[in-house]
């Protein structure tokens, strides 16, 4: 079963790794293509930081972040260290966005980030960013919600 995990991880760090080729291939940095008018667009930007381009200038340090943070996760997925399935999930999802942000760093020194939010002021982003957002919330929704009912069971009467 660990190894569906590491397919869907691998094949979601690929789609990512192919958004970035053809934005890097159709769009000159900066240049914005609109999806759905007030929305949602595409803008090319090399990012050298992580979220919202801090630690910019930094790369070899979030690399070698990334690299650590995919090696455990791999484990952690492996030895099953958080074994719902739920939870093997978003650790998927948190190795997909790792390495494929991780492949970007190494083979270019900057992130490709093209999802463009127009609605709001927002900062571009990525398929990868999207997998540790969703992964990230996820794995601490289920934490937070395994904890209440810990205390829950316990007798505890706090946050019901």
């Amino acid at each position: 079963m660990t190894a569906v995990y590491y397919l869907a991880a691998l094949l979601l760090a690929a789609a990512d790794q192919i958004t970035k080729l053809l934005t890097r291939t159709y769009l000159a940095g900066g240049e914005r293509v609109t999806l759905i008018p007030g929305v949602l667009g595409l803008t090319y930007v090399e990012n050298t930081g992580m979220a919202f381009s801090a630690f910019s200038g930094y790369t070899a340090v979030l690399a070698v972040v990334s690299l650590v943070a995919s090696v455990a996760i791999v484990l952690a997925i492996w030895k099953r260290w958080l074994p719902h399935p739920f939870c093997q999930w978003m650790l998927t999802l948190l190795l997909a966005g790792a390495v494929g942000n991780l492949i970007d760093r190494a083979l270019f020194g900057y992130v490709t980030d093209m999802i463009e939010v127009l609605f709001v002021n927002f900062a571009v982003f990525n398929l990868a960013d999207c997998c540790v957002v969703v992964g990230a919330f996820g794995l601490m929704g289920y934490l937070v919600r395994e904890l209440w009912l810990e205390e829950r069971r316990a007798g505890g009467k706090k946050g019901t």
